[in-house]
């Protein structure tokens, strides 16, 4: 395995020029990614509808493509899946990535070209380690075993006969793997792509548990839940007495703070490293690239052209959409996308923080949707997330998950709040102090939020249920949303979702409750 190890370490060292390349020249790599762009899609039904061979700058395109979220992209994307081909793309889409769905559908299904699985997911996954590798000349990652969870596939709904099929993005992944892959991972694609999540969890364990394992790729949730079993099967107090060599996360889908405790728990070893990647069933957008630093570099070879809405002009009916040489630090954009997987000017959902534009590096700050604006107090995702760490550390408590919205004005001259639920692995030595923390921090971190809750002015203390563990899997089970990328709503100014956890949580024993 040592020579296996030297020769992968230096293969995927090999692209560090490339990406040095884009950090230096990052507004002509997007001109360049652009034009390709273009002329890839100038002769598919979408193309020649929109006029694209006459466009010749990015004010032409601008112009005569309109900003679509999925609703209104869909009827090109139900089209490719019910068999036609150049609709969107110059050639058959095989592959669809299903994610959550909007508010008019279940489940979204996002098209995967085999150009966006080579270019942009495989390049993001061997970046990644080039980037690891070249962070820690002495890993020995490739002297063992990557563990991967994948999600599941399924036939495609629109049409179940043919070739074109549908999951989760990690499944479509690990399902088109270079043969070569399989000598370093595991558990088997068989197990890893099972469907029913509790017995796949199972196996998955048992498969794992005596292989030596020198890298995890995950949702820290699953990762999460995989490991306890591990470690139930074992015997074993933490996850190093069975894997010992064991030395690097790849994590993603979710913002790691709130689990950085429970891992630690788990894998205590100040040696332990943890890398965030932003890889989407849309893209692969971004890779923690700095030892002493979260921020995210954003990938720009990868045949995405990246536009972006800054979220003061979000709603309104004409926002300015500008391309990546116009973005400023420190200011929260929806992210818009054009890419290799046959997606045009599409509003992908998230947002991002710049942190800098030389290179260009960033943070994800939430969702266009996952925000609680509902006094004024416009509560993004990454405030919730860096409030909750920190009542938890001063608490010496471990998050599971959570969620909150919004309590509104009744009419009877009650005051607003903001309701959370949120459950833990580890309960806070003082319940009350984690409350009053949170509240106080996110106080400091938002000043929006500040001025509404200042003397109750609009918004009065937040309501905080303390719930059993596991109360979040049971409800995702309920609305059938168990395993591979379905992750629970952190903030919303519906109650939708936190009522219907509200619900499962009154019918808890009161043993349970915390």
């Amino acid at each position: 395995m040592a020579v296996l190890n030297s020769f992968m370490t230096w293969i995927f060292k090999s692209r560090l020029g490339q990406i040095e390349n884009f950090k230096q020249n990052p507004i002509s790599v997007q001109e360049t990614i652009f034009k390709e762009l273009i002329e890839a899609g100038k002769n598919t039904e979408f193309g020649i509808a929109h006029g694209f061979a006459d466009i010749r700058s990015y004010a032409d395109y601008a112009s005569k493509v309109p900003i679509r979220n999925y609703d209104k992209f869909k009827p090109f994307i139900d089209k490719a899946m019910e068999g036609s081909d150049n609709v969107i793309w110059n050639r058959e889409i095989e592959w669809f990535a299903k994610s959550s769905g909007t508010t008019s559908t279940r489940s979204k299904y996002i098209p995967v070209t085999n150009e966006s699985l080579e270019e942009c997911h495989y390049k993001g996954g061997k970046d990644m380690v080039a980037l690891y590798m070249a962070n820690y000349p002495d890993s020995r990652l490739f002297a063992g075993k990557t563990l991967t969870i994948g999600g599941t596939l399924e036939n495609n709904p629109l049409n179940p006969l043919g070739t074109a099929r549908a999951g989760d993005i990690s499944a479509v992944i690990m399902e088109n793997l270079p043969f070569w892959a399989y000598f370093v991972r595991t558990p088997s694609k068989e197990t890893a792509l099972m469907g029913e999540w509790e017995a796949k969890i199972e196996k998955m364990a048992r498969e794992t548990m005596d292989e030596d394992v020198t890298c995890m790729a995950g949702v820290p949730t699953w990762t999460i839940v995989l490991l306890q079993k591990v470690l139930e099967l074992k015997n074993a107090k933490n996850i190093l007495e069975v894997w010992p060599n064991l030395e690097i996360f790849f994590h993603g889908a979710v913002a790691f703070g709130p689990y950085r405790s429970l891992f630690k728990e788990l894998i205590p070893s100040e040696k332990m490293r943890y890398m965030e990647t932003y890889n989407a069933s849309e893209g692969f957008f971004g890779i923690q690239d700095q030892k002493d630093s979260d921020e995210l570099l954003l990938l720009l070879d990868y045949g995405i052209f990246y536009e972006f809405i800054s979220m003061e002009e979000w709603e309104s009916e004409n926002p300015e959409v500008i391309p990546l040489a116009q973005v400023e630090v420190d200011k929260n954009y929806a992210l818009v996308i054009t890419t290799n997987g046959g997606l045009w000017r599409y509003k992908i959902g998230d947002t991002v923080r710049f942190t800098s534009t030389s290179p260009y590096r960033f943070r994800i700050s939430g969702r266009t949707k996952h925000f609680i604006n509902a006094f004024g107090e416009e509560v993004i995702v990454e405030n919730a997330e860096k409030a909750i760490q920190f009542a938890a550390e001063q608490t010496n408590a471990t998050i599971a998950n959570f969620t909150a919205a919004p309590v509104y004005f009744d009419g009877s001259g009650s005051k607003g709040a903001h309701e959370w639920i949120i459950e833990f692995q580890k309960r806070p030595s003082d319940p009350k102090k984690f409350d009053q923390l949170l509240d106080q921090h996110l106080r400091e971190i938002n000043s929006d939020y500040d001025a509404k809750r200042h003397k109750g002015l609009a918004l009065v203390e937040p309501i905080i249920h303390h719930a059993p563990h596991g109360i979040f899997e049971n409800w995702m089970r309920k609305r059938g949303k168990l395993g591979g990328q379905h992750k629970v709503p952190r903030l919303s100014n519906s109650r939708e979702y936190l009522d219907e956890i509200l619900g499962l949580l009154q019918k808890s024993e009161p043993s349970d409750l915390v």
